[in-house]
């Protein structure tokens, strides 16, 4: 079982994204406030849960939290500014997106641009150690995973549907014939030469 809370004094939000390693489309930040007495035996990082399961949990994670919030930055903001950058931005965004003002934050990861006036605490590999980081982990997944599929029915070419955006072999493979594409994020220097965007 996942612990509560890091400090049990104050509410703490729990702060995660999806999507920074993605060739295509934007990063996804969530913060999440759950109550000091939420358990759920499933609950755990998302990239170990199955879709039906995370679709599961976001219904409860939403129903029951104190305050959640999601943000995303697009793949041309993320060219701009480069993705770590956007990463801090989407995160940034979604804790000033929470109905309640958290006392510390709980981010998932080594580091962090500090958001001002609230305490974090930088939580490597968190989402398998915190309930509030898990359950932000969950809803940046399956918000953004969504997003993903819509774009998948705009560009069906690159799996989008199956692969999210990350660079599989057949999403590779899809852009090696056909190149790439207005959502793909041209930083990441996916290709160095080749057919023209479309």
């Amino acid at each position: 079982m996942l612990a509560a809370y890091h400090i049990s004094k104050g509410l703490e939000a729990g702060v995660d994204e999806a999507g920074r390693g993605s060739y295509a489309g934007p990063v996804v930040a969530a913060a999440v406030i759950l109550p000091k007495n939420f358990r759920h035996p499933f609950l755990n990082d998302s990239k170990q849960l199955k879709p039906q399961k995370r679709e599961e949990l976001r219904v409860l994670i939403e129903a029951e939290s104190i305050a959640y919030a999601v943000a995303m930055v697009d793949h041309t903001r993320i060219d701009s500014i480069n993705i770590l950058q956007a990463t801090y931005q989407a995160m940034h965004e979604a804790i000033g997106q929470l109905k309640q003002r958290p006392d510390r934050l709980l981010i998932d990861g080594n580091r962090f641009r500090p958001y001002p006036g609230i305490p974090h605490h930088c939580m490597v590999k968190g989402d398998g150690k915190y309930a509030s980081i898990a359950a932000a982990s969950i809803l940046a997944k399956t918000y953004r995973d969504k997003f993903m599929q819509e774009l998948h029915t705009e560009y069906p070419l690159y799996g989008w549907d199956k692969n999210m955006g990350y660079g599989t072999a057949a999403h590779r493979e899809a852009i090696a014939k056909h190149g790439l594409c207005i959502y793909h994020r041209k930083s990441f220097r996916i290709v160095q030469e080749g057919p023209g965007l479309f």
